[in-house]
């Protein structure tokens, strides 16, 4: 193996000018040190066992990379490579290195002789004895200054694409606040107006003499009043993109049972939080108050009693509505023939591209309604 006494060249030149000369090279390390000369890697080995672990030979290489001669690099320290902004957390790894004995990877700045800055992938091995004693440290030089100016580009690079998605969110989410908050001025207007509207056809109904006129009116009234309330919601919550069921169900619910006779009839709901689309709010507001209401007048007549349930469900991207009675069912032909509630129920479950069944429960009526939610649905809210 070649020892840590291998000379730079054959013959007697001194490390230092106050030091003795090194000794020749032994004939059986003379082939190792032929590769080492020859290499085109750079490559210094260190004496330790010398003051200051100093160079002790050096190849071509290392003098075409670094631009100094063999003489000025022998017998030196290979800290002179180092400069104004060489790491010293990475210095203080190499001297850890070399005083642990123990082989070492890292990249460090160094100074070529003209002053230019390089980045060095240094491999520092420390090359022992048969006994196990580190006679010499071998390290060879790898320059990484265009990979390191590469990678330095790209950091740069990958911060301004990342400053300008950043701009483009903050762009894209002011311009969202400013749609969320027009579409909920435009809930909110279309709620006060639909209130407007619902109160003048009270007003009339209260004065209409035909009492046939005044349910009339008061039908479209509270209809009215469904989609105004359809409106509320959308008005008050932050995703202007989704109707919540449950919500709407409830206040629904307060309004219907206010006007019941509650020893009489009896009033459940038991509706999922479903996230409908907004598009679906309207329609959907109006079709369960049809069922529902239509359910309760219809059902029990007289003085007949008994319950109206209301569930509502999603499952595998449908909404499932059932609204049931057990009052006296419906009779095959309406009471009304101007009346229009059957009919608005089929076109708002066509609209709402569903299907509608009503089933005899003997007692009572049952309508189920399947509708879509569409691709994207989120499922109930917790």
């Amino acid at each position: 193996m070649i020892g840590f006494n291998a000379p730079r060249e054959a013959g007697t030149r001194t490390t230092r000018a106050d030091e003795a000369p090194l000794p020749e090279a032994s004939a059986s390390d003379a082939p190792f040190l032929a590769a080492f000369r020859a290499s085109a890697a750079p490559m210094v080995m260190t004496d330790p066992a010398l003051p200051d672990n100093p160079i002790v030979f050096t190849n071509d290489a290392f003098c075409r990379l670094t631009g100094y001669a063999a003489d000025e690099v022998i017998g030196r320290n290979c800290r002179f490579l180092q400069g104004p902004d060489t790491d010293p957390s990475v210095i203080a790894r190499v001297r850890d290195a070399v005083t642990r004995g123990e082989p070492l990877r890292v990249d460090l700045l160094n100074y070529r002789k003209d002053g230019h800055p390089f980045w060095n992938d240094m491999t520092l091995t420390p090359v022992r004895d048969e006994a196990g004693i580190v006679r010499s440290y071998f390290a060879v030089l790898t320059d990484v200054t265009r990979t390191r100016q590469a990678e330095r580009a790209l950091a740069r690079e990958k911060d301004g694409l990342a400053h300008d998605l950043e701009a483009r969110n903050r762009s894209l989410q002011a311009a969202l606040d400013q749609q969320t908050a027009l579409l909920h001025e435009v809930d909110h207007r279309v709620k006060n107006n639909l209130q407007v509207i619902s109160s003048l056809v009270l007003l009339k109904a209260r004065r209409a003499r035909d009492p046939a006129c005044r349910d009339v009116l008061r039908s479209m009234a509270d209809r009215i009043g469904a989609l105004a309330t359809a409106h509320r919601l959308l008005y008050s919550v932050s995703d202007v993109a989704r109707f919540d069921l449950r919500d709407f169900a409830t206040d629904f619910a307060a309004d219907l049972e206010a006007g019941l006779d509650s020893d009489r009839i009896a009033l459940s709901v038991d509706v999922a939080a479903v996230a409908v689309p907004a598009s679906m709010a309207a329609p959907l507001a109006l079709l369960v108050h049809e069922l529902a209401v239509n359910a309760v007048r219809h059902g029990f007549p007289g003085e007949r009693s008994g319950r109206v349930a209301i569930t509502a469900r999603a499952e595998d991207e449908r909404l499932i509505l059932d609204i049931r009675d057990d009052g006296v069912g419906m009779p095959a032909e309406p009471d009304n023939p101007e009346g229009f509630g059957r009919d608005l129920v089929g076109m708002l479950v066509r609209q709402l591209r569903g299907s509608l069944t009503f089933e005899d429960l003997s007692p009572g009526t049952r309508a189920y309604v399947v509708l879509p939610l569409g691709t994207g649905h989120s499922g109930s809210r917790r």
